[in-house]
C-alpha cells in the first residue's frame, strides 16, 4: 500500500514539473535560477554578462529601481529582463554589495546592479557581443555596464 502511495506522489511532482516547462516554453525568458553576474574582457572593455557570457544592458529611461521596459509593448521580448530566484551572485570582479532585485509586476525578481535593472539582448548570438551596445530603442538608450555600474558606450 506505502508503494502506491510513493508512486503516486512521484507522479504528481512529475507533472508538475512537466506543467512548469510547458508553461515557460515559448518565451526567451525561461523558468529563472539564481542568476549570476561576471565580468568579460569585450572590444569595449571589460562589462557585466550573464552566467552564459551574454552581455548586460542598462536602459536609459529606467529611473533607479524600475523597469520601464515591461510596460511597452514588444520591448521585454527584444530585451528580456536579467531574472533571479534569490539573492544574484557576484563573480570575479563584480562587486555583490551593488547587486540586488526588483519586484516586476508579473512578480518575477530582475537584477539590478548599482540599482539599475539588468536585461539581456534576445537577438544576440554570440557571448560578450557589443555590437548593440548604444542601440536606441523603445523610448531610450541601450547601454552596456562595468564593474562599477556606470554606463560602456
Amino acid at each position: 500500500m506505502k508503494r502506491v502511495g510513493v508512486f503516486f506522489a512521484v507522479a504528481l511532482v512529475c507533472a508538475a514539473g512537466a506543467a512548469g516547462v510547458a508553461g515557460a516554453s515559448g518565451s526567451r525568458a525561461v523558468a529563472a535560477k539564481v542568476a549570476k553576474v561576471s565580468l568579460r574582457h569585450t572590444s569595449l572593455g571589460k562589462i557585466l554578462v550573464n552566467a552564459a557570457g551574454f552581455t548586460l544592458y542598462r536602459f536609459t529611461h529606467d529611473p533607479r529601481n524600475k523597469d520601464t521596459c515591461m510596460g511597452v509593448e514588444n520591448c521585454a521580448e527584444i530585451w528580456p529582463p536579467l531574472l533571479t530566484s534569490g539573492r544574484p551572485i557576484a563573480g570575479s570582479g563584480v562587486k555583490s554589495s551593488l547587486l540586488s532585485s526588483i519586484r516586476l509586476p508579473n512578480g518575477r525578481h530582475q537584477v539590478t546592479y548599482a540599482g539599475h535593472p539588468l536585461y539581456t539582448y534576445s537577438p544576440s548570438t554570440e557571448r560578450g557581443e557589443t555590437s548593440y551596445v548604444g542601440f536606441s530603442s523603445y523610448g531610450g538608450t541601450w547601454y552596456a555596464v562595468n564593474a562599477a555600474g556606470k554606463y560602456v558606450k
